[in-house]
């Protein structure tokens, strides 16, 4: 169909149209690992699996597990928790003895050859991490909803959904599939856990993107949504998303070839979802909630659809393959995520979605974060990638002394991207961007693939990074001092002159003077509630996490707005008595207030014509 044309189409037939009836009912015969899923109890947020694992060592015995991590999500995640009344039996439908090494894995003996595991499990979150099911739809995503067998991992799987008879659930998922439009298939266990399922009675809209260069391939890109948004407004964004995909696939010079045929958005805007984003190979789940048609949502659908280039087929080491057993962590987190933060709203403007402004205060932003943390000081941008296990969604009942010592990869790698196009167009004088480092990244370590599908056949490492960085630059020296220094080392980047060359003045926020603390209303007090930056302030006057603020300047204090009134007004370099009580003692203290440390990206008054031309190079866009 023509391009900008959205249909609602059957999304069995759109998939068959790449794969034949015949390959797909071969595959479905040969499975090693069955699941069959139902929703009888989806009223109290609980379904039902049945899985069956086939051509096992009757000698050997069957190791079965929950996940603990789940692909793009990296610290850890009891999944096993919530699953309940699991009955094992074997081919004879006899039941199995099972031990429990661990929490999240079951040993079984006895067997013949065959596992049958039949097992509830309950969930109710909406998000890129967990599942949840209800009377209006289920979320699944994989390593949060089966058990696995150790020594099937590259086995193909099948998967039936049983779909409640009163509902109009359809069913919308990269895996692969068959001619029962009820049955997919997956081959091997990475592909499958990359491959959420959103069942409901979903709005669709599909459009396809024409290669940029002869011979390539047409792609199709389907859009499902599950919310209670009108067609004008689905159909509003899905030109949006068909902005981005364009200016994406203008980056890289061509989208990559999805493998059941197609890449598919799945949304969730609903006011009870959690707000996420979570890339996959062929897919990305987007949840929020927010009313549909705001446009504020198209700045994640930026962010994952990157991913389907970056992270999930141009792929750090460490993440290949995924370790479902543990936490992942790799060097190269501040890349995968940091670098796609950059991309996000430098799409979207190109694309005109967002005022160019609202890019660059995205991009002063993070500069302003890496260039005040002290965390910087302690950790490179590799070193804070490695971290990921402690932050991405990490639950925990201990204290941290994260706002002195770690800084969100996201950001920093966003602040180095930054730095890095702007640098490469300095130094080239506009003949290479960011944008050849991440076609040359593409097309040296993620088009190649690898030996199956959902597999990167070459994950690459830091030298690479300075490999591909000297190639497209034309300077090794430069490129190896560029990534020692500032990806790898604490090096701060001079963002002033190179954002000149843009016509952008970076300074700092014009603003009133800070204090440097947060409060929290606890019953009638007003308690600090993160620790003091290093060389704030309200740090350099001693105080500190879980101190209650009484007053200051002799105003009382009992929330933030407070603190906000009272610091209004008054100008770096004055001073303000603090009184807070801790742990019974009461305490006066003088606090000199600060100039405020943020930093902003504004125009010079009048840009020269060279200004002007570096500027539309950088943020113009690059559709054709």
């Amino acid at each position: 169909m023509p391009a900008g044309i959205f249909v609602a189409v059957n999304p069995l037939k759109s998939a068959l149209t790449f794969t034949s009836f015949a390959l797909l009912a071969a595959a479905a015969q040969a499975q090693s690992t069955e699941y069959r899923i139902s929703f009888q109890d989806r009223v109290h947020h609980v379904l039902q699996v049945e899985a069956t694992f086939r051509g096992i060592p009757a000698s050997q015995p069957l190791r079965v597990q929950m996940s603990r991590s789940s692909p793009g999500r990296y610290a850890a995640f009891e999944y096993a928790e919530n699953l309940f009344d699991e009955q094992i039996t074997g081919a004879d439908n006899q039941p199995l003895k099972a031990t429990r090494p661990d929490p999240r894995t079951w040993q079984i003996t006895g067997h013949k050859g065959t596992v049958h595991i039949t097992y509830h499990l309950f969930g109710d979150r909406v998000d890129g991490t967990f599942m949840a099911v209800d009377t209006t739809h289920a979320h699944l995503n994989w390593p949060a909803t089966v058990l696995w067998a150790h020594g099937l991992e590259e086995k193909p799987t099948k998967i039936t959904f049983v779909l409640p008879t009163d509902s109009k659930w359809k069913i919308a998922t990269q895996l692969y599939p068959t001619s029962d439009p009820t049955t997919f298939t997956a081959p091997n266990l990475q592909y499958l856990m990359d491959s959420p399922a959103e069942l409901s009675d979903y709005m669709l809209r599909t459009f396809t993107v024409a290669p940029l260069t002869p011979g390539g391939k047409t792609q199709t890109i389907r859009v499902v949504v599950h919310t209670h948004g009108t067609d004008a407004q689905m159909d509003a964004f899905t030109r949006d998303v068909e902005t981005i995909v364009r200016e994406q696939q203008a980056i890289y010079g061509e989208l990559p070839d999805y493998e059941p045929g197609y890449y598919t958005f799945l949304c969730d805007y609903l006011p009870w979802d959690n707000g996420d984003g979570m890339e996959h190979r062929n897919s990305t789940v987007i949840t929020q909630a927010s009313a549909f048609g705001n446009r504020r949502l198209t700045g994640t659908v930026a962010h994952e659809y990157f991913h389907n280039w970056n992270v999930e087929r141009i792929r750090p080491q460490g993440l290949e393959p995924f370790n479902f057993a543990d936490v992942n962590m790799s060097f190269g987190m501040f890349l995968a995520e940091g670098f796609t933060q950059y991309y996000g709203p430098l799409a979207q403007a190109r694309g005109g979605i967002i005022e160019r402004e609202q890019a660059l205060a995205q991009m002063a932003g993070a500069i302003s974060a890496v260039q005040n943390s002290p965390g910087t000081k302690y950790r490179s941008a590799t070193d804070m990638s490695r971290f990921a296990p402690f932050a991405d969604g990490a639950s925990r009942a201990q204290p941290v002394y994260n706002a002195n010592t770690f800084v969100s990869y996201y950001t920093f790698g966003a602040a180095i991207a930054t730095g890095l196009d702007l640098s490469l167009r300095s130094k080239t004088n506009g003949k290479v961007s960011l944008d050849d480092f991440m076609r040359a990244m593409w097309k040296a370590y993620g088009k190649p693939g690898g030996s199956a599908p959902g597999l990167v056949g070459h994950p690459y490492t830091l030298a690479d990074v300075k490999t591909q960085l000297a190639l497209v630059s034309g300077d090794k020296a430069w490129a190896d001092d560029f990534v020692t220094r500032y990806m790898d080392g604490t090096d701060r980047i001079d963002y002033a002159p190179l954002l000149l060359r843009a016509g952008y003045v970076l300074r700092p926020v014009q603003g009133q003077a800070v204090l440097g603390v947060r409060v929290d209303k606890k019953g009638n007090a007003a308690v600090v509630d993160t620790p003091t930056i290093v060389g704030s302030p309200a740090y350099n006057a001693g105080l500190d996490l879980d101190d209650e603020l009484i007053s200051i300047a002799g105003t009382p204090i009992t929330a933030q707005e407070d603190v906000v009134k009272v610091v209004a007004g008054k100008k770096a370099g004055d001073q303000v008595e603090l009184v807070f009580k801790r742990r019974g003692e009461e305490i006066h203290a003088t606090a000199t207030l600060a100039p405020d440390q943020r930093l902003e990206i504004v125009s010079v008054p009048t840009p020269t014509e060279e200004q002007k031309a570096f500027r539309e190079a950088w943020l113009g866009s690059k559709v054709k």
